[in-house]
């Protein structure tokens, strides 16, 4: 078992100030289970209804509370007594990526990984401003942060059945990339920085199939610009 306080989840970046949630307050004590678990359902950042009315506190307990906790319980089960039962969640998603004998393996790690990053995207009270040399980075790759919008939006919109739509760092500039399912950038050696997590059980309880008006409202009200920018490590 892994004992370290970090065990399963996930670490973008080594800098003092980048995605550590496990460094963020419990929302509830965990079971015994979990406590015996390789890997837990991290806490939420805040409660439940606080990214209303954009997602509503429903969608929220239905996503964490069923979607997310249903992919980190089926990780633990299929790792455990296993050469990956010891492995972070970011080591698993590496180790299985494009190895089909370990398919389900890498499905439920990178979700579980990908749900926990889209929780810390989100922030209840947005603002317009933008730590400013992740803003030189948006504009520098993008033009201004108005365009980067779009690209987003775009990209989210247009990724076909499940996905992600995730702003990336390849080290010289900032990139948008959609993936498919599970996937994400983690294997192609880039550093998320945003994601909007664009399966249906991320929306479909408010906005049924309107998925552009889900995106717009995420990108205009929640993302969270101090998440992405110490991803950069600004």
């Amino acid at each position: 078992m892994n004992s370290t306080p970090e065990s399963g989840l996930p670490r973008v970046t080594q800098q003092s100030n980048a995605f550590r949630p496990e460094a963020t307050e419990a929302a509830e004590v965990p079971s015994q289970k979990e406590r015996l678990s390789l890997h837990v359902l991290p806490p939420l950042p805040y409660e439940l209804g606080a990214l209303e009315p954009v997602i509503s506190a429903n969608t929220l307990s239905y996503h964490y509370g069923k979607h997310h906790r249903a992919y980190v319980d089926k990780l633990n089960e299929l790792v455990q007594g296993t050469e990956f039962a010891d492995l972070t969640l970011e080591a698993l998603v590496l180790r299985t990526a494009g190895k089909p004998e370990h398919q389900q393996i890498f499905n439920n790690a990178a979700q579980a990984w990908n749900h926990t990053f889209y929780w810390h995207c989100l922030v209840p009270r947005s603002t317009e401003a933008i730590p400013a040399t992740l803003a030189r980075k948006i504009n520098d790759s993008f033009g201004d942060v108005a365009n980067f919008k779009r690209e987003f939006a775009k990209a989210a919109n247009e990724q076909f059945a499940s996905g992600w739509a995730w702003l990336v760092s390849d080290g010289s500039g900032l990139h948008i990339l959609k993936t498919g399912n599970g996937d994400d950038p983690l294997p192609k050696h880039l550093r998320p920085l945003l994601t909007i997590d664009v399966w249906e059980h991320a929306y479909y309880l408010d906005y049924q199939n309107r998925r552009p008006d889900y995106v717009q409202a995420v990108i205009e009200r929640l993302l969270n610009w101090e998440f992405a920018a110490a991803n950069l490590g600004t």
